[in-house]
This record gives structure tokens, sequence and C-alpha cells, in this order.
């Protein structure tokens, strides 16, 4: 058996690793992305990221936030006001790693809370 070229195995720092890690997500980077430019493989990179969270290395993640608005209507004398004129619609979050999650516009905070963290869990 004849063996041609050289073994393709790297290695990387811990700082590399974490380099890796943390650009998941900044800009809307998605892991698959981010294994592509690195030239790492996916399951690589989970590894390491599984690694960092039981040593406590990997900063915990920003959570899921709910930011206040203010929907300002015209509503003419004698109409119903917008909560009934306006039937619940679905509404789509746009989550860390390429994540979608679409609801109904009238779920609960709770509700909504817990989907979220579950989602983001897996």
């Amino acid at each position: 058996m004849e063996i041609l070229g050289r073994e393709r195995r790297r290695r990387w720092t811990d700082a590399e690793k974490l380099e890796i890690v943390a650009a998941i997500g900044v800009n809307g980077e998605t892991l698959s992305r981010v294994a592509r430019r690195y030239d790492v493989s996916r399951a690589q990179i989970y590894s390491w990221r599984h690694t960092f969270k039981k040593r406590g290395q990997l900063g915990s993640l920003p959570g899921p936030a709910f930011v206040p608005i203010d929907v300002a209507t015209s509503v003419p004398p004698g109409a119903p006001a917008w909560e009934e004129a306006i039937a619940p619609s679905m509404v789509e979050l746009c989550l860390m790693q390429g994540r979608r999650l679409r609801f109904d516009s009238g779920i609960d905070g709770a509700s909504l809370m817990r989907l979220i963290r579950a989602v983001e869990g897996a």
C-alpha cells in the first residue's frame, strides 16, 4: 500500500477555536457559512462549542429580548379600536443560527418566551 500526499490534520489553538465559534451569528452568519469560510466541518465546530460550554469558556449568548413598540394609527370616530379591526396575523422572528420562528401575533408573552428558549436550546 502506498500513501500519497500529506495528512490534512491541522492544529488549532484555543484562541482560534473560540474565534471560529464566536463568528457564528455575527451579522447573520450561519454555522455552515462559518465552517466553509474556515474550512472546518460543522461537527468539529459543534464539538468545540460543546467543550467550551463545559469548561465555562464560552460567554453567555444574549437571550431573546422584547423591544417595546408604539403603533400609532388614526382611527376615525366611531370606528372599532385597531385591536378589533385587525385580525391576528403571522409573525416571523429571526433567531440565532439562522433559525426562524413563525407564530400567531395573538400569542401571549410567556408562551412565546418558552417557545424561543426551546428552539434556541435545541
